[in-house]
């Protein structure tokens, strides 16, 4: 099997280049702490062997998960969902789409059920071995064990959520999965994308703005539309995506550089 980098459970917080931003996660998956003036705000919530990380994150500046106001989950799949359990039990608000809810209700299994990709991804292994380290790592990491959460609120798109700290808007950008959604924030200028557009791939092995693959993307037909959405953004926005780098080149140059690599 070919060479696979650490996946940490527990690693120091990582600065994105957004000031006020904390990404948290490992190479194989990111999510994110923001600090407003209002309150902190998660956007996803990781792998369950990753809650530590938050927890350090918070302690340095003496706090608690309880000081932590909402988390705004993009989509429901089991790498993004590991610690919504420990939140809610510290009274965090939760925050989904509709078409998300029921698969946090259901478990972490149902992901894939609910919202079957266009292709198995075992070729995909096949092709590239090394990212079978991925899965073992994120499986280590507790990702098929997450508990199930049932009190969310559901936005709408185009919502702002104003009683959220940062005031994020909602972008509705179905592909990846039906629900799947981007939170914009404006005095941030910020936009965390999730896996509606991401900048690595360890199933295929690409790096750069690109879609997920076909073997972890419900509609690529929606998904590619959906890059509309992300264009349309103002360009001195910096994505923050849910797995690679901070892309810091405008939403329209990576929603073309996505559509030109193509689905997978």
């Amino acid at each position: 099997m070919g060479h696979t980098e650490p996946h940490p459970t527990n690693a120091p917080a990582d600065p994105t280049a957004v000031p006020g931003v904390i990404r948290l996660g490992s190479r194989a998956v990111n999510w994110y702490l923001i600090e407003s003036p209002d309150g902190i705000t998660l956007v996803d919530a990781g792998l369950p062997a990753q809650l530590g990380q938050l927890t350090d994150a918070l302690a340095r500046s003496g706090r608690t998960l309880g000081d932590v106001h909402s988390v705004l989950i993009t989509h429901a799949h089991p790498d993004h969902t590991g610690v919504l359990g420990d939140l809610a039990k510290a009274g965090v608000k939760i925050w989904a789409h509709e078409q998300e809810k029921a698969v946090l209700a259901d478990g972490p299994r149902s992901a894939m059920r609910t919202a079957a990709p266009e292709r198995s991804f075992l070729p995909y292994l096949i092709r590239r071995p090394a990212a079978v380290g991925t899965f073992v790592a994120m499986a280590r990491q507790g990702a098929f064990g997450a508990r199930t959460v049932t009190d969310v609120q559901a936005f709408a798109e185009g919502q702002r959520l104003d009683g959220v700290p940062g005031r994020p808007q909602v972008l509705a950008l179905p592909g990846h999965t039906p629900g799947s959604s981007g939170f914009f924030f404006p005095d941030l200028k910020v936009f965390f994308s999730g896996d509606a557009l991401v900048t690595r791939d360890d199933l295929t092995g690409h790096v750069g703005p690109g879609l997920v693959c076909r073997g972890f993307t419900h509609d690529s037909s929606a998904a590619t539309n959906s890059l509309d959405r992300i264009a349309a953004l103002p360009q001195d926005t910096v994505l923050l995506p849910g797995h690679g780098e901070a892309f810091t080149g405008g939403p329209a140059v990576a929603a073309d550089m996505a559509r030109e690599f193509g689905v997978h």
